[in-house]
């Protein structure tokens, strides 16, 4: 199951982690990232253990978004070591996503 990231969690969730980390920037009310989310859960299941997976609101953590220049959702992160190694932006295919991934497991 995928995470909740928020402004009080990122750093250590995110930043600090041992492991690489795939964050889902979105909104509720977003349509293409309502299409993404079965791709995130699916991801989540399928990497559990080799990669921390959550979603963060961005409509309730503006800080982190605009940190990262978020500027249109859904984006992807990819965070290894703290530092961002790849970044997708829109509804992409699953295999879109795995490909990235697969490079930092």
């Amino acid at each position: 199951m995928e995470l909740k990231f928020t402004d009080e969690n990122f750093e250590t969730e995110v930043l600090k982690s041992e492991m690489p980390v795939l964050v889902d920037f979105y909104a509720d009310w977003c349509g293409p990232c309502k299409m993404m989310a079965p791709v995130i859960e699916d991801i989540a299941k399928e990497y559990a253990g080799a990669v921390k997976v959550g979603k963060l609101n961005v409509d309730e953590s503006p800080a982190i978004s605009s940190k990262y220049r978020v500027m249109s959702i859904p984006t992807l992160l990819i965070v290894k070591n703290g530092e961002v190694v790849e970044n997708i932006v829109g509804a992409v295919p699953k295999s879109a996503v795995v490909d990235k991934l697969d490079k930092y497991k």
